[in-house]
């Protein structure tokens, strides 16, 4: 596969190079790279995967792995698996990484939080940095919020647009969408017509307001029954905890939330990963 760079304007000004470095970014092969035998995750959601690997595919690896140099040759991965797992699965040839030499992970996230303050990024590079600040570095929703100056509601809402399929971030990604034309999508559960609203927004210039009263139309559709479907719009902290949770037990969480009421879906793939999941929620 041809290399898709997805670097956008201003994601250079995010990589901190090295003291005595020019730059610190590089491009590698997948394949050049070994896991971190220190990686404290041993399984990684498949679907969540592929998810990534369409978006990657699309549009590119919008953040960096972070690696050191291998005294035997190639790389050692610090930080990025799922990206490096995701990339491969892709079939990328080349991918970024941010070459590092020893250097303290934490003086590396306070640099990348600080450059983020001031980097010109796109939308999906904003949203794809906050997710490595969390991934990498354990940050939650709140955490990141609190070093990069913004709220954690709007930090949640950024990282919302990595939900979206691969062929919408793209239209994003090429500003053919804006991020409030996305956030207005994820108002439609029904993924086909989701694409089909996002093309028609794109072709025919639609506001995000044309949107947002397309995806009314399609909750408020009669069912069955001939009452009205509305959906309940998750609050933030909704969102939050099912992604958190999703990290911490390394599969696919699905919270249905029904205002002060609700239930709460774990997907498991054998009965291996279900003592797995038992495990690390008795821990």
């Amino acid at each position: 596969m041809a290399v898709k760079r997805g670097l956008g304007r201003g994601l250079e000004a995010l990589i901190p190079a090295a003291q005595g470095e020019e730059s610190g970014l590089v491009y590698v092969r997948p394949d050049e790279v070994s896991s971190n035998p220190l990686q404290p995750r041993t399984s990684f959601d498949e679907e969540g995967l592929a998810s990534l690997a369409s978006s990657i595919a699309t549009v590119g690896l919008l953040q960096p792995i972070t690696v050191r140099p291998d005294p035997a040759g190639g790389y050692t991965l610090i930080a990025g698996e799922r990206r490096l797992r995701a990339a491969r699965v892709a079939g990328l040839t080349s991918i970024p990484a941010l070459v590092r030499q020893g250097e303290d992970l934490s003086g590396l996230t306070e640099a990348l939080v600080e450059n983020l303050q001031r980097a010109d990024l796109s939308p999906l590079e904003e949203a794809a940095a906050y997710r490595q600040l969390m991934e990498d570095f354990g940050l939650t929703h709140e955490e990141v919020g609190r070093r990069v100056g913004r709220s954690r509601a709007s930090v949640t809402n950024a990282l919302r647009l990595l939900q979206l399929p691969a062929a919408i971030q793209g239209m994003i990604e090429r500003g053919e969408l804006s991020a409030g034309h996305g956030r207005a999508l994820l108002a439609i559960e029904d993924r086909p017509y989701m694409e089909h609203v996002a093309g028609r927004a794109v072709a025919e210039g639609w506001s995000v307001r044309q949107v947002e009263e397309a995806a009314s139309l399609r909750r408020g559709a009669p069912s069955a029954g001939g009452r009205p479907r509305v959906r309940e719009v998750r609050p933030a902290e909704v969102i939050e905890l099912e992604q958190r949770l999703a990290e911490k037990l390394g599969t696919k969480v699905k919270v249905d939330y029904r205002g002060g009421r609700g239930s709460l879906h774990l997907r498991y793939g054998s009965l291996e990963e279900l003592e797995r999941i038992f495990r690390r929620l008795m821990s």
